[in-house]
């Protein structure tokens, strides 16, 4: 197929169609309930705790309940060393994006272009468009997120070194805690004690026992009803959190507007070439779903930790509140292309 069939068949494809006009349309929902007062900011901080402690811990967890294997082993350590490498060149580069700021300024534009809000924007829209396998791609993908969210951009914020009280809150996080369970049981399933139980079909299989998708299939399903609450919650307090701060004033601010367009377009594109240069030099190669769920993590606006560390230690507290709005708005608009420009690549058999 040329260019423009493979374009048409991917902004026509249903699955695509789905998950952005569902991300908008909810988004919008939020802004207008909050909006209209019909909920209270109050009520949009209770749904951004119940994300966090609850719906996406059982997110990240019942992705990892399905059978490993060799390819998908590899997939994921292959995304995972990416990930890591994906921070540290952000860490190494970031800084220049903005050299026309000194001081604060450029420390907090450098910090909030590379942590993005995995959480929240990233992880719904490839459970949406990739399911359990993105799901579980993103949440390894997230493990590198993590260690330097809470390590490198605490550390630059505060002006702090790191503390144990600081560690303790990161390892005890309930995403993380799952993350890490979910993941020892599908990497080391076959070494743990194995149960004999009946699967979804009716046939007797054996199967770790903490497979609680086979083993305990009435507890997988009440976690996978928490789970399907992320993309939902995750839109609706985004769309609340827009309606809280005034358009006009945040699109006259010129730093916030280079920052956003650095954050979702510039920042994602950059990735993009570099993971397809890897792969293709057979350097940590990636998949099609892998290589997508990196792009669109990489693809989203501020995040809500790395915003928060901001603003608690005075640092550019108006700026960081115009850049998390802004660069939500513009990646309400770019996470469609995105999610277009890496099916593209996929239909032309650039990644399996």
């Amino acid at each position: 197929m040329n260019f423009a069939e493979i374009f048409a068949s991917t902004i026509t494809n249903p699955k695509v169609i789905s998950a952005v006009s569902s991300a908008v349309l909810i988004i919008l929902l939020g802004f207008y309930l909050r909006k209209k007062d019909i909920i209270s900011k109050q009520t949009s901080k209770m749904l951004s705790v119940l994300l966090l402690t609850v719906s996406i811990p059982a997110l990240a967890y019942t992705a990892f309940m399905q059978d490993i294997d060799t390819e998908s082993l590899t997939q994921g350590v292959n995304l995972l060393i990416w990930g890591f490498i994906i921070y540290i060149v952000l860490i190494i580069m970031g800084k220049f994006f903005f050299m026309n700021f000194t001081g604060d300024k450029n420390k907090v534009l450098h910090v909030l272009t590379i942590f993005g809000s995995t959480t929240f924007f990233g992880i719904p829209i490839v459970g949406v468009m990739y399911g359990a396998e993105g799901v579980m791609y993103a949440s390894i993908f997230n493990i590198s997120y993590r260690v330097f969210l809470y390590s490198y951009g605490y550390i630059k914020m505060s002006g702090l070194k790191f503390t144990k009280d600081n560690i303790k809150s990161m390892l005890m996080n309930p995403i993380i805690i799952a993350t890490f369970l979910g993941l020892a049981v599908w990497m080391f399933q076959g070494y743990l004690p194995q149960m004999q139980a009946t699967n979804a079909e009716g046939l007797a299989v054996s199967a770790a026992f903490l497979r609680i998708d086979v083993t305990a299939p009435w507890l997988f399903e009440t976690l996978n009803y928490l789970a399907k609450l992320c993309s939902p919650l995750a839109w609706i307090a985004i769309g609340a959190q827009l309606a809280e701060i005034p358009l006009k004033d945040a699109f006259r601010d010129k730093p916030s507007l280079q920052y956003s367009a650095v954050k979702v377009i510039l920042v994602p594109a950059f990735i993009l070439a570099l993971i397809t240069a890897g792969s293709m030099m057979g350097i940590f190669p990636v998949n099609h779903v892998a290589m997508a769920t990196a792009v669109i993590m990489m693809a989203t606006p501020t995040a809500t930790v790395a915003a928060a560390f901001a603003i608690s230690f005075d640092k550019e507290a108006l700026l960081t509140s115009n850049c998390s709005l802004l660069s939500t708005i513009l990646g309400v608009v770019a996470m469609p292309l995105w999610v277009v420009v890496v099916e593209l690549m996929k239909g032309f058999s650039i990644f399996s």
